[in-house]
């Protein structure tokens, strides 16, 4: 079987489930979180080198922006159950 114009990282997608999300976020900026914060945790999961978001697991209920190239439906429907956002980045 013959793969014509081979690209090695056409399918490169390396997962974190949404329970890890938090293990992302430096402590000093957990210790001053609450439901009401207005200054809340950017979470680049590309920076990290994760490219995708599953949807396995449980959040705290606390506010913060996930930035990722690829959500789950099930990831972003609990994500903004939680009191997050979502933002797609290229």
């Amino acid at each position: 079987m013959r793969h014509f114009h081979l690209t090695r990282n056409l399918y490169w997608r390396t997962i974190i489930n949404v329970d890890k999300l938090w293990t992302l976020v430096p402590e000093e900026e957990k210790a001053h979180l609450t439901e009401s914060s207005e200054v809340v945790p950017v979470i680049d999961t590309l920076h990290h080198g994760y490219a995708k978001v599953l949807g396995n697991g449980q959040l705290p209920k606390l506010p913060f922006i996930v930035k990722a190239r690829f959500v789950s439906k099930k990831a972003e429907r609990k994500i903004k159950e939680a009191g997050g956002v979502v933002k797609l980045i290229a």
